[in-house]
């Protein structure tokens, strides 16, 4: 039922966004990209795991961020549109904010990956000082937007949100109080910073299926952290550098993704390849494109070749390296990120070498079982051959 409530909302904000005249890029595709994602995966957590509190929490995080969106577009046909006579009109500035809710909702998941539960009664503290910090920090900026909505005229910006949480209170006490709010906000990143750290201790010390998942939390974290940092860089840019920004905001949404992989185990250890894969394809990318860029300066900047000779040359050579440069790339990238896969093929090279001059089948037997072993690591494994083939020439 939350789930199926916040996709309705998703599905009213366009139409609220082209009456309000705010149909644009970053009031509506940047909140889809990154809403979406965190309600499927949170629907589908909260339905599979009820008790994980991890699912629940991306759903919220979607479900106020939907919320909160569709009250700043109707706060806009209120007070900028010219619809005047639309009820509820200073309830939907007051719920406009939705940075408010995202930002307190989410290092939860963060805290409380994989299982739903902090790992000692220390960490269990820390999430306790953490809703005290919540409380006061909305605490703090509510009374602000309550002084504003109740005793001043009313005035949004943008988004629908009132002008005084958006710059601030200019004069009075709520000036000051307003400070203090952006001040309660350096415990926040204390807190998150602190929580980082608690998962990469456990990931230093997990094995097996908590290590890969650790691996999955840590590899969309990181790809969120990148992602928004380009995005901010780049916001505005056009030609190349804007595509790459464009990219940068496609890959926000993988952090839910993989939060959804490791509280679920589905195809944990794909997480390897994935990693070793992005890796090399990246640096075999940069490297063509140094070659590309090399041979065309060189062609028509040192010999007396045109522009056109040059980028077919750069072309071809870029086409030509591309294969040896993979191979060589990813067996370096496999020795580093993707270790299992590495040795595996390391011990059944080994026992193909030992296979060609081997004689005895009880050898070739002890070989292959002992090569089973160590690459897929089974619980039990056994060799069958029939009678007749012991002494047989198949």
């Amino acid at each position: 039922m939350c789930g199926t409530v916040t996709l309705v909302l998703f599905v009213a904000a366009p139409p609220l966004a082209a009456l309000a005249h705010a149909l644009t890029f970053s009031n509506l595709f940047l909140g889809l990209v990154l809403g979406v994602p965190f309600g499927v995966v949170g629907t589908l957590l909260a339905y599979r795991l009820p008790r994980n509190p991890v699912g629940w929490l991306l759903l919220a995080s979607a479900f106020s961020g939907a919320f909160c969106s569709d009250a700043g577009f109707y706060a806009l046909l209120r007070y900028r549109v010219g619809h005047g006579a639309l009820p509820l009109g200073p309830l939907a500035v007051f719920l406009a904010p939705e940075w408010i809710p995202l930002i307190v909702l989410l290092p939860l998941p963060l805290a409380l990956f994989p299982a739903g539960r902090m790992p000692s009664r220390r960490w269990r503290l820390t999430l306790w000082a953490y809703l005290v910090w919540a409380v006061a920090w909305v605490g703090v900026l509510v009374a602000v937007e309550v002084d504003a909505l109740a005793f001043r005229p009313i005035r949004v910006d943008g988004s629908g949100q009132a002008l005084v949480m958006s710059s601030g209170p200019t004069t009075g006490v709520w000036h000051t109080v307003y400070g203090w709010s952006n001040r309660l906000f350096v415990p926040y990143v204390a807190f998150a910073l602190a929580w980082v750290w608690m998962q990469v201790r456990a990931y230093w010390r997990a094995s097996g299926d908590e290590r890969q998942q650790l691996k999955w939390l840590m590899g969309g974290g990181v790809v969120l952290v990148v992602g928004f940092v380009l995005s901010i860089a780049l916001s505005g840019q056009k030609g190349f550098w804007g595509v790459i920004g464009d990219v940068a905001t496609a890959g926000l949404p993988v952090l839910p993704f993989c939060i959804g992989v490791g509280v679920l185990k589905y195809r944990l250890y794909e997480i390897d390849r994935l990693i070793s894969r992005t890796i090399s394809y990246l640096l075999v990318t940069g490297v063509l494109v140094g070659v590309f860029a090399g041979i065309v300066l060189l062609a028509t900047r040192v010999l007396p070749f045109s522009s056109p000779v040059g980028v077919a040359a750069s072309t071809l050579a870029a086409a030509a390296l591309f294969n040896p440069l993979r191979r060589r790339v990813q067996g370096l990238v496999d020795r580093r990120f993707n270790r299992t896969r590495y040795d595996a093929e390391t011990v059944l090279a080994a026992f193909g070498d030992r296979l060609r001059g081997a004689v005895d089948l009880e050898s070739v037997q002890a070989g292959l079982l002992a090569a089973v072993s160590q690459t897929t690591a089974p619980a039990h494994a056994s060799i069958w051959l029939r009678p007749g083939d012991r002494g047989g020439s198949s």
